[in-house]
């Protein structure tokens, strides 16, 4: 069994040269990526009572599956987590590992997918920002995705529900209208809905601990938790 879902990888490789390129095709990636970061770092810091200010993830053994050109790996990095990054497009690990170097991060980056990464250690923390809507078969990678994290650990997983909000507002509107993702990046049918997300990671001894919706304001041009949940969300997991 597979969780990687070829044309998707053929699809983030052909434009993995932009990973970095604020401007270019990942730059709905950019805007996002504070808010996420921001999340994943006091839900974290909460979790596991850390207290170094400097570093604030100092210690902490992160996964990030499905991290692309590492625009999630390296900032967390930087707060001190011993981070591992993995991907399925080669492409898109050794754009990762070329900026990790110029930033002078050590990160550990892999081309794999879960259910044949070849490490023993388990991690305290997993992150799946934006890459379950992706995958082959959503049911064999979290639970893949479940083995590789520790007992009382942490996994986050952002995606986009499967409403008809969604479909207007990051189909047609982001793909189409607004032109922030190349058309095609999304396909509505392999949306989430959280109650779905929610009863698979159940089955694999995890319990919910934390649902938010991610709003964009255009008038502020940037992203916000919020309660709404009908298009973007991020769940927080705790391994039983």
């Amino acid at each position: 069994m597979t969780s990687v879902n070829k044309k998707e990888i053929d699809k983030f490789s052909k434009i993995a040269n932009e990973w970095w390129d604020p401007e270019g095709k990942f730059k709905p990636l950019h805007k996002f990526n504070p808010i996420r970061i921001k999340y994943i770092k006091e839900s974290i810091i909460n979790n596991f009572k850390l207290k170094n200010k400097s570093k604030p993830l100092c210690g902490i053994n992160i996964l990030d599956i499905g991290c692309g050109g590492g625009l999630l790996s390296e900032p967390i990095s930087r707060m001190g987590a011993n981070v591992t990054g993995i991907d399925a497009s080669d492409k898109n690990i050794k754009i990762a590992k070329l900026h990790s170097k110029k930033s002078k991060l050590k990160i550990n980056y892999l081309c794999s997918s879960p259910e044949k990464l070849k490490i023993k250690k388990k991690f305290d923390v997993i992150l799946n920002m934006e890459i379950v809507e992706h995958v082959e078969d959503l049911d064999f990678f979290l639970k893949s995705c479940s083995k590789l994290l520790k007992k009382n650990g942490l996994m986050f997983v952002a995606t986009i529900n499967r409403t008809l909000k969604s479909y207007v507002f990051a189909i047609i509107g982001a793909e189409y209208i607004l032109r922030w993702l190349p058309i095609g990046t999304h396909d509505w049918e392999k949306f989430v809905k959280p109650e779905d997300l929610n009863r698979i990671l159940t089955k694999y001894d995890l319990s919910l601990n934390n649902l938010n919706g991610m709003n964009f304001d255009i008038i502020k041009d940037e992203w916000s938790i919020s309660k709404d949940l009908s298009v973007n969300y991020i769940g927080k997991f705790i391994k039983n």
